[in-house]
């Protein structure tokens, strides 16, 4: 069975924030998001991502949007 999106975009999250070595509260600040709304983020039933949040994360990590998504 294939993963939900949700759970799959949770685990890019938290792969790529362990690459860059990343706090939860690091990556919430480079992101200008709340540290609690990552957590949510990243949980095990996690919520859904607005485009906008998408951009932010993408430009914490400095990455492209597709390159968040490439899951």
């Amino acid at each position: 069975m294939i993963p939900d999106i949700k759970l799959r975009f949770a685990q890019r999250l938290k792969e790529l924030r362990h690459n860059y070595d990343y706090t939860q509260q690091q990556s919430a600040e480079l992101a200008d998001i709340d540290y609690k709304h990552l957590q949510r983020l990243e949980g095990k039933n996690p919520c859904a991502v607005r485009i906008d949040t998408l951009e932010k994360l993408a430009k914490a990590f400095n990455i492209s949007c597709s390159e968040l998504l490439d899951f």
